[in-house]
């Protein structure tokens, strides 16, 4: 026989829910401040990036047609790396670094400074004793130039030792420098260039009053109660703070023997895939208790990835469309206020690295995990549901902020906050999850496309 449930059950129910969605807040707000606040003393990859792409420039230089040197490399690459060089703190290069500091530097101010580093490498030491013109043992320019780590490196040494142009430059790895700074620079400025155009048609279409109407807002009948218990209590609290500490045994066993860069490869995707467990549990226990027997066309989530050809051609125009006012941010922020640090370290693991394997681990977690993950969370269900009591202004910007924070980086923030509200925007404008997937996608593959250039 059925009987009722216990009278007060469901008002104990509601109270438990509310009590662990507050806990939840709570404990989420904290971990994010603190998690900012940190972003504040960790070092921005932008630097690293800045001198990757100067490095790229000077040993392109000879390769690259006269004409074409001053907008490909600028008007003197080796100026330019210099002062970089001299803005950077001495304790922030490395042994690469220093060589190429001394060996292009003829201040006696700065040079007197770079007396007093000491190379952590013994085989380079030679190599810097002879760029400073310090005694040491005597060794022919040849067996100096053995010690170089790198063909920018022996360039540079060989000039700063007297060689001849003929005799300093390497053709073919010049030509194969040249190659990857023409595509790392003329790729992304043409995308810049052709977003700005459909930016420029978007708004002429939207004033004429041509754009097509946006189809209608499907919303999973969730409550911010729980949305608050997805995002504060699933993604931050469990993914971001306990799931860490319960796989951390596990992942340490799993990469014993291996490299060091595999290791952070390894440790990358899996914490990442971790992390994202607790939080689609918990949506799958929401959506689960929503009416099943009459679901909207394509799921609650709205995923319609069919037909795949119109989902990757919406993705690819979101991401040119967003480029533009997303380096605009973060370019006015840099200008206004300063490197703030605090980047993705992910970028300078990408920066760094050298083994492919480890390489396609961590493109795995930026190019498949991490958009199909956060799009499912963050336009998938919290956007939809914040539009039914924010309304859809409302929703673009609050979820743009919550998927902004959530990346823990204050030197990112308005660019990220930028790119979610391109995200979102393209989420209401097709109904759609897929396309929202794929420009997340190109955004995260293109960017560590770019870092693959710079780091070759």
């Amino acid at each position: 026989m059925l009987t009722s449930p216990p009278a007060g059950r469901p008002s104990a129910d509601r109270f438990l829910k509310v009590f662990l969605a507050f806990v939840s807040l709570v404990l989420a707000t904290l971990v994010w401040i603190l998690g900012l606040v940190d972003s504040f003393g960790k070092p921005s990859v932008a630097p690293a990036l800045s001198l990757e792409q100067k490095e790229l420039s000077l040993l392109a230089q000879p390769n690259i047609p006269e004409p074409l040197r001053p907008l490909v490399v600028g008007k003197d690459p080796a100026a330019s790396l210099l002062d970089t060089l001299r803005v950077t703190p001495l304790d922030r290069l490395d042994d690469r670094q220093i060589l190429l500091f001394t060996a292009l530097e003829q201040d006696e101010t700065y040079r007197a400074s770079l007396r007093q580093v000491t190379i952590g490498q013994p085989e380079l030491i030679p190599l810097q004793q002879a760029l400073l013109g310090n005694e040491g043992p005597e060794q022919g320019r040849s067996e100096l130039l053995a010690l170089a780590p790198d063909p920018l490196i022996r360039r540079v040494v060989c000039s700063a030792l007297g060689g001849s142009s003929a005799d300093c430059v390497d053709s073919a790895q010049a030509s194969a420098a040249a190659r990857r700074l023409v595509f790392s620079e003329v790729f992304p400025l043409a995308a810049l260039i052709l977003g700005g155009l459909l930016l420029v048609r978007h708004g002429w279409l939207l004033l004429r009053r041509r754009l097509p109407s946006w189809p209608p807002l499907v919303s999973a009948p969730l409550s911010p109660l729980d949305m608050v218990l997805l995002v504060a209590g699933g993604f931050v609290v469990l993914g971001e703070v306990l799931v860490p500490l319960l796989i951390a045994p596990f992942t340490t066993w799993v990469s014993r023997g291996l490299s060091p860069a595999l290791m952070q490869g390894l440790t990358v995707l899996v914490g990442y895939a971790a992390l994202a467990v607790p939080p689609l549990l918990i949506l799958r226990q929401q959506l689960s208790q929503c009416d099943q027997e009459a679901p909207p066309s394509g799921g609650w989530l709205q995923w319609q990835a069919r037909p795949i050809s119109s989902a990757l051609l919406q993705g690819a125009r979101g991401w040119l469309m967003v480029m533009p006012p997303v380096v605009l941010s973060g370019w006015l922020v840099s200008r206004w206020i300063g490197d703030q640090g605090g980047s993705n370290p992910l970028l300078e693991i990408v920066l760094n690295s050298r083994d492919p394997l480890a390489l396609a681990l961590l493109a795995i977690t930026a190019v498949v995990l991490a958009p199909l993950f956060e799009e499912t969370i963050f336009r998938g269900v919290l956007l939809p549901v914040l539009g039914r009591f924010l309304g859809r202004v409302g929703s673009v910007l609050v979820s743009a902020l919550v998927f902004a924070i959530a990346h823990l980086s204050i030197g990112e923030l308005p660019p990220l906050l930028v790119l979610g509200v391109g995200l979102a925007l393209l989420r209401l404008s097709t109904g759609r999850l897929f396309p929202c997937v794929v420009m997340h996608s190109l955004w995260n593959g293109v960017t560590f496309l770019n870092l693959l250039l710079l780091g070759a």
